[in-house]
């Protein structure tokens, strides 16, 4: 993980005030770097000045790659590197993936503009793992940049005509206002050869090319990953224990986890009573408990893993509980349905992998101190503003911070427990099950209308939008605590493997009941927890992290609020 700023401008300011210097900081902890070129104009008032700021959380080879890498100190091509790129043209990556990605940058030997441009495109559409990225080619004269195709790495822009500037950033400045979420549908370029000569001409900053992640473009392609399998089942087919997909769908999510848990270093100034370099974002609920139980097989066994649980106190439900004086204090946070199946799960996990040392650190958030933060994830969040994004990163903002009451051989509440904060680097997250397996009602909605045609039709489009939603708010929020969130279900390959799947073999609305009482929403994945020992998991409702951990609307007295509504200060 790292924060990236870059400007593309006529001026000598690069546009970094310090307060957004600190919040890249916060991001990369373990390195700051800045560079800079110079491009001659036809003019010496059309010069053109690139300015690079990287900062580096190291979590890939064994050494920190400072950043901005570049072809040579001070001179030469540049790249800002944000991500981790588990695989590029289909083989693993060993090593720093940014030094990698960098040497394939610097690979072509021509010197045309066209040759080095589609060497560069061919280059980055051949990269799997979530990463933004800022790149000059100094030879080709052009800047790219853009994010991964599933958008799980953040990256703004901001076009200012009468500030003759360009300027890219993981996070936005405060005052936000200007700032746009670059798409994730392509990769983007300026080129500087024609910015120079047109630096003071009307809207010309924002002249930029975008390239298709596919060469030919196919828009049957999902995400540009995959084509959707819109396979109808066969009369009287069922989804049970003894479905093949059951064991592929388990070698995959292993398969995805791989990277995204082996070899992660050791923090620095780690706790030395505790190895822990993993930690899961965790509700107790289906998705979050199978990436946990599958982790625990591939961790060392020497190593912990944190389960991070959080749970707030809504003044609307602590004004409910005071009319029920049977209830403690600590209700407010243990009565979270987060919290409740959080428990459950913890101890379920506990007796499924013995040997493994797990940490249950449940985060009780005061409102009066979710307030005080407020601000703060507002200006991360943004360009998002409803009362969902805040109810949503609220949630995430507390979560990553990693600071609670920490159990280990106790599942129940305890008075005085503990309080510690997670030392990993390393979130997990469940993100994306959901899309991909038929997780939410308005699945079950599409299949009561019209059957599996509509159902297809729902779920091709969930996951044709997963790169457009909230995945850069998401990071925005998480990194800001120097951690990295990781989201097994949205590797490349597992993704593609899931929708090449028929969708009979992941959910199974046709077949209502079961005989194990397993409810059809994702059924594959709830065999998949039942195989694993993990009986209660594997028949938990879905329920929104807003719900769960009760951030949703939390300023409004009656909760009668919309969530579209736009958040006010």
């Amino acid at each position: 993980m790292c924060g990236i700023h870059a400007a593309i401008t006529t001026s000598t300011d690069p546009g970094l005030p310090s307060e957004l210097r600190r919040s890249l900081v916060n991001r990369g902890p373990d390195h700051l770097g800045q560079t800079q070129r110079e491009i001659p104009g036809t003019s010496p008032d059309h010069q053109l000045r690139l300015y690079f700021t990287s900062t580096v959380l190291a979590l890939r080879g064994d050494h920190i790659a400072k950043q901005p890498l570049e072809e040579n100190a001070g001179v030469g091509s540049v790249l800002c590197w944000n991500g981790e790129a588990w695989r590029i043209d289909g083989k693993p990556v060993c090593g720093n993936d940014g030094e990698a990605v960098f040497s394939l940058l610097q690979s072509s030997t021509s010197s045309t503009v066209q040759d080095r441009e589609a060497h560069v495109i061919r280059v980055l559409r051949n990269i799997e793992g979530p990463f933004a990225f800022v790149y000059y080619d100094a030879t080709g004269g052009r800047v790219y940049y853009g994010r991964d195709r599933l958008g799980r790495r953040s990256l703004l822009i901001k076009h200012s005509d009468k500030a003759e500037s360009i300027v890219l950033s993981s996070i936005a400045p405060v005052p936000t206002d200007g700032w746009e979420e670059i798409s994730s549908d392509g990769i983007w370029s300026v080129d500087l050869k024609t910015l120079s000569s047109t630096a003071h001409e009307p809207t010309c900053w924002n002249q930029t090319t975008r390239h298709d992640w596919l060469l030919p473009r196919n828009d049957e392609m999902i995400s540009s990953i995959g084509l959707f399998n819109k396979e109808l089942p066969p009369p009287g087919h069922k989804l049970d224990f003894d479905s093949p997909s059951l064991q592929s769908l388990r070698e995959k999510l292993i398969e995805s986890l791989k990277p995204r848990v082996l070899d992660v270093p050791e923090p620095p100034k780690a706790n030395s009573s505790a190895d822990v370099r993993i930690a899961i974002l965790f509700s107790g609920g289906l998705d979050c408990t199978i990436l946990a139980r599958l982790a625990h097989e591939l961790v060392p066994i020497g190593q912990g893993i944190d389960l991070i649980n959080v749970a707030f106190e809504n003044p609307r439900q602590v004004a409910l509980q005071a009319k029920q004086p049977h209830l403690q204090a600590s209700d407010i946070y243990e009565g979270c349905p987060d919290r409740a199946t959080g428990r459950l799960a913890f101890a379920e996990l506990q007796s499924s992998c013995p040997g493994r040392y797990w940490r249950f650190i449940a985060v009780n958030v005061p409102f009066k101190e979710a307030m005080a933060h407020k601000n703060k994830v507002l200006s991360l969040i943004y360009p998002h503003d409803t009362e969902m994004d805040l109810s949503i990163a609220f949630a995430l903002y507390f979560a990553a911070r990693g600071t609670g009451d920490c159990y280990v051989d106790q599942i129940e509440w305890q008075s005085s427990p503990p309080s510690i904060s997670t030392s990993a680097r390393v979130l997990l997250s469940g993100l994306g099950a959901d899309e991909l397996f038929g997780g939410y009602s308005r699945h079950d909605a599409a299949f009561k209308r019209a059957g599996y045609s509509s159902l297809i039709d729902e779920l091709k489009l969930d996951v044709s939008r997963i790169g457009q939603r909230n995945l850069g708010r998401d990071d925005r929020i998480m990194a800001h605590w120097g951690r990295e969130v990781r989201f097994p279900y949205l590797d490349e390959d597992f993704v593609r493997h899931a929708i090449s799947s028929p969708v009979w073999e992941k959910c199974d609305f046709e077949n209502a009941t079961h005989p194990a009482v397993i409810d059809p929403a994702k059924r594959i994945l709830r065999l998949l927890a039942d195989q694993l020992d993990l009986p209660i998991t594997a028949r938990q409702r879905k329920r929104a992290i807003q719900f769960g951990s009760r951030t949703a609307k939390i300023e409004s007295a009656t909760g009668r609020l919309r969530g579209t509504a736009q958040v006010t200060t």
